[in-house]
């Protein structure tokens, strides 16, 4: 035990897996406390009840295992895309935006059961530690953390596994044989593959590697038109059809996915300092984030778009760095939702070989697009052209004082 107070309960994040599973049973071992799993399903698309079965079969009388998938996209996902968040100009964010929802239920968990401390399987190197830890401080600031990757020496999958063995923790037969040479995290906004043979930037995965998507050159020849309404900034329906935030995500996964599309390799800045080599699917995500700029720029007033546009950086920045309760994260989120009162209407997109092609969009009660105005036809006074040369002369004034003082300095 690492530290004098004596933990008498720990709240784990528990996924069932090798890792997981190790940490269970090492926490019983070095802090001697009871152990609460718990384990969510955010749309990663595995089975949950081995996960319930492999904790009561190592002794946990308290096992939580919940299906979050609808307040996932509806708390987390949707207000992040009102935002167009997109990390150093390409990531979608599909792994962090899931952590304070994961951190938030760990804490409610804990205090619902007298718990003192929570668990994480995170290592020391990685994003998740902070993101996990940031939320849980922010939620409920005495409470203790054990992060066993940072205390313990099993800092390999040989060593994990000889400690299975000497302790009867069933582990899984791929797991036991290597498994897949990098790791997978999966959710229902992406799945990100990072480590193993991805460690080398210069590295092309192969295609058998993507789990979501169809390779661009295999999608469909045909491109598949599909029509997204919204309220308030959020997608309500797709082609008519009204449907709850995590079926929206699903259907939009499942049509992207079907024709390649969100499928990433990047570099990215980790904000414990390195760099890290990861690449992600996120399907649904993409069309959302074309289709909601589209929307955007019908009914969004040109000085209020450039500002969110202006901020966007560092509202993706707080996402991906853990700080999605801070004060900050809150405050800009009342500005963006508030900017999304006219964010309502249509967009309509053409799918085709990993491209989101957007070919119409229309407000019938926002749109800020005046047809009088914008003609190239006769706007019967509407517009008077003769108006334009005082506003680039007083526009200009600046300039050409410049290049005045330039002139008279040869």
């Amino acid at each position: 035990m690492k530290e004098s107070k004596r933990v008498k309960k720990v709240v784990l994040a528990y996924s069932g897996g090798l890792d997981t599973s190790v940490i269970l049973k090492w926490l019983k071992d070095n802090y001697d406390c009871e152990v609460v799993t718990f384990t969510a399903d955010i749309g990663q698309g595995e089975e949950l009840a081995p996960a319930r079965r492999k904790a009561r079969a190592m002794g946990v009388k308290q096992i939580f295992v919940e299906d979050l998938r609808e307040e996932f996209v509806r708390d987390f996902v949707f207000p992040m895309f009102r935002a167009n968040a997109v990390y150093e100009g390409e990531y979608l964010l599909g792994t962090s935006i899931a952590r304070p929802l994961i951190a938030k239920r760990l804490v409610e968990i804990a205090k619902s059961t007298g718990a003192d401390a929570i668990s994480h399987g995170a290592t020391g190197k990685g994003n998740d530690q902070v993101r996990f830890e940031l939320g849980a401080y922010a939620l409920m600031p005495d409470v203790r953390v054990i992060a066993p990757w940072r205390e313990w020496d099993l800092l390999s999958r040989d060593k994990l596994l000889a400690y299975a063995d000497q302790h009867g923790i069933p582990v899984d037969y791929k797991k036991r044989k290597g498994g897949a040479p990098y790791s997978m995290d999966a959710n229902l906004l992406h799945i990100s593959y990072e480590g193993g043979i991805l460690e080398d930037p210069a590295f092309e995965p192969e295609d058998s590697m993507w789990r979501i998507t169809v390779s661009p050159q295999k999608a469909p020849a045909r491109p598949e038109r599909i029509e997204l309404a919204y309220e308030k900034g959020d997608i309500v329906a797709i082609n008519g059809k009204r449907m709850t935030p995590g079926k929206v995500l699903a259907e939009l996964n499942r049509l992207g996915g079907r024709h390649g599309i969100g499928r990433l390799d990047l570099v990215e800045n980790r904000y414990v300092g390195m760099k890290s080599r990861g690449c992600y699917e996120t399907p649904g995500g993409t069309i959302m984030l074309k289709a909601h700029r589209a929307m955007e720029s019908i009914t969004m007033d040109r000085e209020v778009l450039s500002l969110k546009d202006d901020l966007m950086p560092r509202y993706a920045r707080l996402i991906y760095n853990g700080y999605w309760f801070s004060p900050e994260r809150l405050l800009l989120q009342q500005l963006i939702d508030s900017s999304q009162s006219t964010v309502n209407g249509t967009v309509n997109l053409k799918l085709y070989k990993g491209t989101v092609i957007v070919t119409g969009r229309a407000s019938k009660s926002d749109s800020l697009f005046d047809p009088r105005i914008s003609t190239f036809d006769d706007d019967g006074g509407a517009y008077n052209q003769a108006d334009a040369a005082g506003f680039i002369k007083l526009n200009a004034l600046r300039l050409r004082i410049a290049a005045n003082l330039k002139k008279s300095r040869r």
